[in-house]
Order: structure tokens, then C-alpha cells, then sequence
């Protein structure tokens, strides 16, 4: 793990340190210069510029000071790269998984807005214990929520629904086209999956205590499987993950401002959420994949629950389809929604 504390002034030396020598664009400055305007020594400078370079940072150590080059690839998630709000960050080279690292944080007792990254997850998780692969270059974090007032079990999906929107539209802007919502937890662009969401909580009582959101985005990774796409493949070129992190955080906030995310019972929520649906209005069917003890079924068989049309999700976030026999709603779980050909 690669995470100082807010006070260790490693930590705040590096943050500074990357500041000054990016604003300098490639020219050198000398260690005298950074000890004085950073208010450090010099010897502290120097062990930031190492600390850095092991980092991965391209810093050149030259007889007239220390220089960052300008148009190196700078694609760093460390927490000293997100400004003021570094302490808010926890970044792992690689980990099992974000979601368990945040379930850690949580027990802890981390502030509500953590967000826990990984540079890869050798247990990525996807829903029903289904594994999500994470390979070098793609965007895997989890945000910890500890909600302000009292928030209803019931309404666990909403954060999910939340992020769901703010991730297809910060997608959909840096792609250049539209980027569609799949229940119970899929983005996709151009028919094609870019992202995977999920959600894990602690409750007590009839309310939420904690909840942490899991998101995993093919960013500057090759496709993991077939069907799906990263920003790089659309775009033909690298993308700044941490821009896009910024992004989708900034981009949670003004959607959950705008919706009150379940303050209204979750339909402006629900309302954002369908008018970025795929395929409302498309035969499909609810199919349910869990085992009878709750697990997921091994293999490909199901049990079909409902058939119909898909029309989109209710204000708590579950599916609705609707058939020859009525509406029917189901929430997640081990549920899906599985799209008829044609």
C-alpha cells in the first residue's frame, strides 16, 4: 500500500513537490530553491524526489536541480495527486479486491467520502461472487458512504443507482457518445460493456449504517472479455484515469444535489436512471440465478421469474417488465435481466 497519513510530512512533501516541478514544465529547479519556497530541508527534498522516483515518477536528478518532464505519462492514482482532498485517499498497487480494503477502512472507522483504489485486484468481485477481471491500466475504487441521517434498508440500491448515472455520464461525455444503463448494475457504450458496478453494507436496525459502492471501468485496459470495451479502444488513445475519477466523484455529487438521491422516495432518481436506460421497451425476461440456499447457481440454467417488457425501474430501484399477466417488480440479488433476440 502506498498511503502516508495526513500529517506525515512525507505525505505532504511529495504532493508539493509534484505540484512545483509540473508547474515549471520541465525546467530544473534546484534543491536550495524547493527547501526554501516548500519550507523544508533540503535533505527532506531530496528523500521526497526519491520517494518519488520510486514511485514511478520520471524526475530527473541534473547538476542544476530536479526536473519532471512535461510530456511524460503522468496516469498516477497515489493520494497525493487528488490536492486537499489527499487524505480522503487510499491507494493499493494491487489488492484482492477494493471492496475488502473498504470494509477494513469502515471498521476502522474512515470518513464517510473515502475512497479506497487499486492499480490492479487480484479478487476483483462482481455480483453473486462472479469475479471481475482487473488488469493494469483500468479504474478500480470503492466509495464509503455513512449516511448523514437516518437511511432505510430498503433503499440500499439507491447509492448504486447514483453512481450508475454519474459514471455513464461522465463516460458518455469523454467518449463522445451515448452511454446506456443495463439493470441491475451495467454501463455500456456502443453496445458494449465498460463498466461494472456494485454495492456492499452494514445495517443496524432498519437502517444503513455504512455502504460502499464498487465501481470497475475498462479505462486504458484491453476488453477483459468479449462484448465488452475500454475508453482507449473508443478513443484510440490513453486516457487519465485520475481525471476520470475526479470526474465521476464530482459528477456523483451534483446528481445526488439534483436528485436528493431517495430523499423524494428515489423517483428523480429513478426518473435520471430510465432516461439513460438501454432498451426500455425491449422483450426480456427476469431471470433468477440463485441456488436455494441464496448463493448463485453453478452453470448457465436459471429460473425465469417474469417475461415481458422491460419498463424500466421503479423508485427503489427495482426492475419492472411488464406482461401478459401484469407488472411484475423484482429487485437484484441474484436476479438479472436477460434481453430477447430481435
Amino acid at each position: 500500500m502506498v498511503n502516508e497519513g495526513k500529517n506525515d510530512p512525507a505525505f505532504s512533501t511529495k504532493a508539493r513537490l509534484v505540484g512545483v516541478l509540473r508547474g515549471e514544465k520541465g525546467k530544473p529547479v534546484s534543491g536550495g530553491k524547493l527547501a526554501g519556497d516548500l519550507g523544508i530541508s533540503r535533505v527532506a527534498v531530496w528523500k521526497g524526489v526519491q520517494s518519488l522516483v520510486k514511485a514511478g515518477y520520471p524526475v530527473a536528478v541534473l547538476e542544476s536541480g530536479y526536473s519532471l518532464d512535461p510530456e511524460s505519462p503522468s496516469d498516477f492514482l497515489y493520494p497525493w495527486e487528488f490536492g486537499e482532498d489527499e487524505p480522503m485517499f487510499r491507494y493499493f498497487e494491487s489488492t484482492g479486491s477494493t471492496m475488502d480494503r473498504t470494509r477494513e477502512c469502515a471498521a476502522r472507522g474512515s470518513a464517510s467520502g473515502t475512497v479506497v483504489i487499486a492499480g490492479t485486484q487480484n479478487a476483483g468481485k462482481g455480483r453473486c461472487g462472479s469475479a471481475w477481471v482487473s488488469d493494469q491500466g483500468g479504474l478500480y475504487f470503492t466509495v464509503l458512504e455513512r449516511p448523514a441521517q437516518v437511511f432505510p434498508l430498503t433503499n440500499y440500491r439507491l447509492p448504486l443507482m447514483l453512481y450508475q448515472v454519474a459514471v455513464a455520464r461522465v463516460l458518455g461525455s469523454l467518449c463522445g457518445k451515448p452511454a446506456r444503463l443495463r439493470w441491475p448494475n451495467d454501463v455500456y457504450v456502443g453496445g458494449r460493456k465498460i463498466a461494472g458496478l456494485m454495492t456492499e453494507l452494514a445495517g443496524e436496525g432498519d437502517s444503513i449504517r455504512w455502504l460502499a459502492s464498487g465501481i470497475g471501468i475498462n479505462v486504458n485496459n484491453p476488453s477483459p472479455v468479449g462484448g465488452s470495451v475500454s475508453c482507449a479502444e473508443i478513443l484510440g488513445r490513453q486516457v487519465s484515469r485520475r481525471e476520470l475519477l475526479l470526474g465521476i466523484v464530482a459528477e456523483a455529487r451534483r446528481v445526488k444535489k439534483r436528485t436528493g438521491c431517495g430523499g423524494d422516495g428515489g423517483r428523480l432518481l429513478a426518473d435520471e436512471w430510465n432516461s439513460m436506460a438501454d432498451r426500455i421497451g425491449a422483450d426480456a425476461s427476469l431471470m433468477d440465478w440463485g441456488a436455494a440456499d441464496g448463493t448463485a447457481r453453478t452453470g448457465k440454467k436459471g429460473r425465469r421469474l417474469a417475461k415481458g417488457t422491460f419498463a424500466g425501474i421503479d423508485s427503489e430501484g427495482k426492475c419492472v417488465v411488464r406482461g401478459e399477466g401484469g407488472q411484475a417488480c423484482f429487485g437484484a440479488g441474484t436476479v438479472s435481466l436477460v434481453y430477447h433476440r430481435g
